[in-house]
C-alpha cells in the first residue's frame, strides 16, 4: 500500500466535509438564528415582516456569516497565491 497515501486522504476527506457541507450548514444556521426572536412590522399594513428583533439572533448570524466569509476570502487568496508564487 505503498502508493496510497491514507495520510493525504484522510486530509482531504475532512477539507472536503468541512468546505462542502460545513460552510453550507453554517450558512443556514445563520439564517436560522435570523429568523427567530419576535417580528418588527414596517409601516405599512400589507408589508412584509423584516428581520426579528432578537439581539442574541443577530450576533449568532453575524458570527456565522463573518465565517462563511472567512473562508471564502482565504479560499480566494489561496488561489491567488498558486498563481502568483512569492519571489525568490
Amino acid at each position: 500500500m505503498a502508493w496510497i497515501n491514507l495520510s493525504a486522504i484522510w486530509k482531504i476527506l475532512v477539507f472536503g466535509l468541512l468546505a462542502g457541507a460545513g460552510l453550507p450548514a453554517l450558512f443556514a444556521i445563520g439564517m436560522l438564528a435570523l429568523s427567530k426572536g419576535p417580528k418588527a412590522q414596517t409601516a405599512g399594513g400589507d408589508s412584509d415582516v423584516v428581520v426579528g428583533g432578537n439581539p442574541v439572533g443577530l450576533v449568532a448570524a453575524a458570527f456565522c456569516f463573518l465565517v462563511v466569509l472567512a473562508a471564502i476570502g482565504w479560499g480566494i487568496y489561496e488561489i491567488y497565491q498558486i498563481g502568483h508564487p512569492a519571489p525568490k
